[in-house]
């Protein structure tokens, strides 16, 4: 008695998703108008790998067995620890310090691809998923920052978000010149923490919840209890007229300066923002497409001046069924520090990126994705197998004039199996080539999207198949012509010309 083998379950694993057909041609066709745009404003693409040393992405190893502090980790045979990387700033960090020499300055550069954290997943939070990033390095002044914010503006409008989206900009120099006024910033880099976190969280909380968790700290809904920054009465105060700046009477840059009156930091972040906003201005760029913000909080151990992030005004239902607005789908800022990690002089770089899995989600919503099943490829119908060098003749040739074709190649000769493949292949047609049309010299295309529609109209089954509705012959000779003509694969021809 033999043992009986043991199957395999096929699991996915958690926090990983298979990408279909329709999907990956959505994603794809956003991919290609984010580039569009990226590359109308100069940037060029870079290409760098999945995995990178472990100290070159910045986390340091919790222990020799396991790196696991978010990312995923290997040692490789020269005990190196790798790591795949969980951004694409890093990667971008030591591609141009390694290439220091040989690169253009500022260096301009955009990169799309899956990065990875291993994190505990969630509903809409994967350990793999795409992000497309752009950074200028090498270019100190606001300028650059300000450009970053205006492309991501227009990235919005070429995705059909026109009006439904806004950029947010603030500067973390301003934060820490708050932050210092209180007596925290650098003194107490903990309860700096604590602050720039509470404030993280105004949109979710409000004024009142965000008061809380710079006192002694909020209890949620479920009991559970944030420890807070504690804060006295009047410290609160002024972080809390920092957050609401822009809804004071006063003139928002007014504002800021009274709150950070005296210090240097918080000056200069002042300055920049007053020179960015004159950029928008001048670009025709409104506060209904980017605007001062100062409740923005980014990157709270990373950025180090202009911070900005891109936010969905529309509202969607959670799982609650309540209507909440769709929030940030990418954001980025000024990170002077993370290039001189490599190099002894100090390098200024800024950039931002788009969380393409989240952004696609939303287009989704607003209907702008397209996430429909690309057009499958002509199926020729093997009718006998003595035959089968006829039909690889045909679908070469369709092949050769650019049309997607196949030759069915399943073990059936049964005529209706081969349509119903070709069907679920989402093909614009099927050309049947039978003894009886090889002795006429003709073929017989059956269009199915044109059948399909036509049989909508014809109740009864003996009609349909009588009618042979979408159901046409021609010439050997006409083949590709009359396949050429049909509006589904005419318009694929258009489209890969």
């Amino acid at each position: 008695m033999t043992d009986k083998k043991k199957l395999i379950a096929p699991r996915l694993p958690r926090g990983f998703e298979d990408r279909l057909p329709a999907e990956i041609a959505a994603v794809d066709e956003m991919v290609r108008k984010i580039r569009a745009v990226y590359e109308r404003y100069g940037f060029d693409p870079v290409e760098t790998p999945l995995f990178e040393y472990t100290e070159t992405l910045g986390k340091f190893l919790p222990d020799t067995d396991r790196p696991n502090a978010g990312v995923f980790s290997l040692q490789d045979d020269d005990e190196q620890w790798l790591s795949l990387r969980y951004d694409l700033t890093a990667p971008l960090a030591r591609h141009f310090a390694e290439n220091f020499n040989d690169l253009a300055k500022p260096y301009r550069s955009y990169r799309a691809g899956y990065v990875f954290r291993n994190e505990k997943p969630g509903p809409g939070r994967f350990r793999q998923f795409m992000q497309f990033d752009a950074d200028t390095v090498g270019a100190a002044g606001p300028e650059a920052d300000a450009e970053m914010c205006m492309m991501m503006a227009d990235t919005m409008d070429a995705l059909g978000l026109a009006g439904k989206y806004v950029v947010k900009v603030n500067n973390r120099k301003v934060l820490d010149g708050v932050l210092e006024s209180v007596g925290l910033g650098a003194a107490d880099p903990a309860r700096s923490l604590v602050v720039l976190r509470a404030i993280d969280k105004l949109d979710r909380l409000g004024t009142e919840g965000v008061a809380a968790l710079l006192g002694a700290g909020r209890k949620d809904d479920s009991g559970d209890f944030t420890e807070g920054a504690h804060l006295n009465s009047e410290e609160i105060a002024k972080v809390l007229r920092y957050v609401r700046a822009e809804d004071a009477g006063d003139p928002l840059f007014a504002r800021l300066s009274e709150l950070i009156e005296g210090n240097a930091r918080g000056t200069e972040g002042v300055a920049e923002l007053r020179a960015m906003e004159a950029l928008f201005i001048a670009a025709g760029y409104g506060p209904d497409r980017i605007r001062i913000d100062s409740s923005v909080v980014r990157g709270l151990e990373y950025y180090t001046g202009p911070v900005f992030e891109i936010e969905l005004t529309f509202s969607v239902q959670n799982e609650k069924g309540q209507d909440v607005v769709f929030g940030s789908v990418g954001g980025g800022g000024r990170y002077d520090g993370l290039v001189s990690r490599f190099r002894s002089e100090p390098v200024p770089a800024t950039g931002f990126s788009i969380g393409v899995s989240r952004l696609a989600n939303a287009l989704k919503l607003t209907g702008n994705l397209g996430a429909t099943e690309p057009v499958g490829p002509v199926v020729v119908l093997v009718m006998d197998k003595e035959q089968v060098p006829r039909y690889q003749e045909i679908t070469s040739r369709l092949r050769k004039a650019g049309i997607r074709a196949e030759m069915f190649m399943g073990n059936t000769k049964n005529f209706g199996k081969q349509v119903a493949y070709a069907d679920k292949r989402n093909a614009p047609a099927v050309i049947i080539e039978g003894s009886q049309e090889r002795e006429q010299g003709i073929v017989q295309i059956k269009d199915l999207i044109a059948g399909k529609e036509a049989a909508k109209a014809i109740a009864d089954n003996a009609e349909y198949k009588a009618a042979r509705p979408g159901q046409f012959e021609c010439t050997d000779a006409e083949i590709v012509e009359k396949i050429s003509a049909l509006p589904a694969v005419a318009a694929y021809l258009r489209a890969n010309k």
